[in-house]
């Protein structure tokens, strides 16, 4: 049964019986207070009776009992109802005298009353009349008289039979009204409801942009929001599950490209040595083809490994000093950078940060060496800027992209402007995957460690921005894949980022250059 019709059964139902008992109550107790009162105006004539035979004993106190009845018929009671009969009966119900006629016989009234105490029962004779008959002990010296009388009460059940007769067809009315009323009720409370199986179905079927309206504070109206939130959180998540399957098929697709082309250069060459003789030239030739494909997937499986090894290994972070750090960093890359004619400037506070150094490491040096790249084959001289500082700016500031002020140890600031605003160039949250809403990523905070990375190479176009974290992802495949890259060293590096608890942001501009700041937990002095 559907919850409408059990609304509309129940509520019908309720007010059938609660109306019903409340008016068998009502009409029961008006019947009962009604015979009440007759029993009592049966007592009370026959009280009267008693003391008219009372006087007639006190003027011949010695009355027998055939006596006082043969008397007794001279006795006249009236009330409202008329002339009252009495009959007077001994202790065998045999009847000795009186005044009228009663319309009962004495039964086992007499012998069935306590000694020296009235009663009364009523009865019911074969024309529908039914009378109230009553009896009370009178001791004389040569025994007991019984004084009988009655009072018909038939008007009494005709009224309650017609009470329940108009009673039954009121109920027969209200049970009507209250189903019509019934009726609208439950539409209006399962309306909404309705709407919200009809909007589930919808989103069943996958229109996920369903809502409801929310109105009122009840119950239904919470569901209602509840179903919102949820259908909210679900296209959100389908969203993010959309873009997650497109990455891991692009990864999949990259990955599958990425290791074909140089295993298809070491087949070819190894055939080409295989199959013919040849020079030693052509033989140097083909071996280095074959030796610098091969150092290609060599790199490409150590970092598949990382970015594996990254997602299950756990790490403790402690506190670095990071003018020291990046020092290391810049060493590591200093021959790479020399033989590129590249200059490096190092701007570093003597502050600490929290982080596993091997892994910052490896952060520092893919950047350095993404920034030497990206000046390959430029004119002029090069320049690459690497700086460490603690940030002293609000969270909303920051996550604008907006000025970030490096605080010295002297406590005056080196105010450090983003590539993009000194031209036409784009920002990019790292720390949060493509098509994630932002609340998402990670909110720095004042006192956050930066670090920060500077080239004045080609810069990246803006479109292009939110997907160079992507593994496998590469603006320039050819350029990338002669420099030996894979595109997996920002993907990489976000990572390690992310499983510090920070946030990696670029900016860039075509033609002038890239930036990439990475923002840590628990910078401090030191």
């Amino acid at each position: 049964m559907k919850l409408f019709w059990k609304l509309f059964c129940s509520m019908v139902l309720i007010t059938a019986l609660a109306c019903s008992a409340g008016g068998y109550v009502l009409i029961d107790a008006q019947f009962r207070g009604s015979l009440d009162r007759e029993v009592s105006a049966l007592y009370e004539e026959n009280d009267l009776l008693r003391y008219a035979l009372a006087q007639e004993l006190t003027f011949n106190p010695q009355y027998s009992r055939r006596e006082l009845a043969q008397a007794a018929g001279g006795i006249r009671i009236t009330t409202s109802r008329g002339t009252v009969s009495f009959r007077l009966s001994d202790e065998g119900g045999t009847a000795l005298g009186g005044s009228g006629k009663l319309p009962v016989e004495t039964g086992e009234l007499t012998a069935a009353l306590p000694e020296g105490q009235r009663g009364w029962v009523m009865r019911a004779l074969g024309d529908g009349r039914i009378y109230l008959h009553a009896a009370s002990p009178l001791r004389l010296e040569d025994g007991v008289l019984y004084l009988e009388n009655c009072r018909e009460v038939s008007s009494l059940f005709s009224d309650r039979d017609a009470l329940y007769q108009r009673f039954f067809m009121l109920m027969l009315i209200l049970t009507g009204a209250v189903g019509l009323l019934s009726l609208l009720i439950a539409s209006m409370l399962l309306r909404p409801l309705a709407r919200l199986s009809a909007a589930t179905r919808r989103m069943a079927g996958g229109d996920l942009s369903q809502r409801v309206e929310v109105t009122g504070d009840d119950e239904i109206a919470q569901l209602s929001a509840d179903f919102n939130v949820m259908a909210h959180r679900i296209r959100r998540q389908v969203r993010e599950l959309t873009g997650a399957a497109r990455r891991q098929e692009d990864f999949i697709g990259s990955f599958a490209h990425e290791i074909k082309t140089p295993l298809t250069s070491i087949i070819g060459y190894a055939d080409l040595l295989r199959s013919r003789p040849a020079t030693a030239d052509q033989v140097r030739e083909s071996a280095g083809y074959i030796f610098s494909e091969g150092r290609r997937l060599e790199a490409l499986s150590r970092k598949l490994l990382d970015l594996i090894v990254l997602e299950r290994q756990d790490f403790s972070l402690r506190p670095v000093r990071l003018d020291l750090f990046l020092g290391r960093a810049a060493g590591v890359m200093g021959p790479a950078l020399e033989r590129a004619r590249l200059r490096l400037t190092v701007r570093a506070q003597a502050v600490t940060a929290l982080m596993e150094p091997d892994l910052m490491e490896s952060v520092c040096v893919n950047l350095l060496d993404n920034a030497r790249k990206a000046m390959e084959g430029l004119e002029g001289p090069g320049n690459i800027l690497l700086e460490g500082f603690l940030v002293s700016a609000s969270a909303d500031a920051l996550a604008a992209g907006g000025k970030y002020e490096a605080v010295s140890e002297s406590g005056a600031g080196e105010e450090c402007k983003p590539v993009s605003e000194s031209g036409a160039g784009g920002a990019h949250n790292a720390s949060a995957e493509p098509g994630a809403d932002t609340e998402t990523g990670v909110s720095p905070e004042p006192g956050l460690c930066c670090i920060r990375v500077t080239d004045s190479g080609k810069g990246i176009p803006p479109e292009e921005l939110a997907r160079v974290t992507e593994a496998f992802y590469m603006v320039d495949k050819s350029r990338a894949r002669a420099q030996g890259g894979a595109g997996l060293g920002l993907a990489l590096c976000r990572r390690i980022v992310e499983l510090h608890g920070g946030r990696m942001e670029l900016e860039s501009t075509l033609g002038r250059g890239t930036r990439v700041t990475v923002f840590l937990k628990g910078g401090g002095p030191v």
